[in-house]
């Protein structure tokens, strides 16, 4: 029988050192990762709630509103429609993001027994507030 050779010494690996290792280049992606998604977050622009207080009477007989966000430019920032079988209820509530400053509104209603959709316009003053209350009142019918 023929005898085997003694196997060759492992060799020997490098001893890991901080600058060797890994972690810390994953750790730096994810520092810039981490970064980059607060100032994303930082700088964008905040949800609010755009909260219509409905007074007055007639509201019962309203079946569709229209809502028309408007900047300085006249360009639509939001539009949203909402239906009705009944009449809307006491407060409607619509979520926009929009930066601090003024804008234009519109809002079409659809009245039952209206051909014609009526229409109210307003300012809005955004500032630091997420909730923006508006009181509202049915324009009178025009005839």
């Amino acid at each position: 029988m023929a005898e085997e050779a003694p196997a060759p010494p492992a060799p020997e690996t490098p001893r890991r050192t901080w600058r060797t290792h890994p972690l810390p280049k994953r750790l730096a992606l994810i520092a810039i990762v981490a970064l980059g998604l607060w100032l994303w977050r930082v700088t964008d622009v905040p949800e609010r709630q755009l909260i219509y207080r409905l007074e007055g009477d007639g509201w019962g007989d309203v079946r569709a509103l229209d809502l028309q966000v408007l900047d300085s430019e006249e360009h639509i920032v939001k539009r949203e429609e909402r239906f009705f079988a009944d009449g809307p209820p006491m407060e409607v509530t619509f979520k926009v993001d929009l930066p601090e400053g003024t804008f234009r509104t519109l809002l079409f209603l659809q009245v039952e027994g209206r051909e014609k959709r009526d229409v109210i316009r307003g300012r809005l003053m955004v500032g630091e507030a997420k909730a923006i209350v508006v009181p509202l009142r049915l324009p009178a019918a025009s005839r």
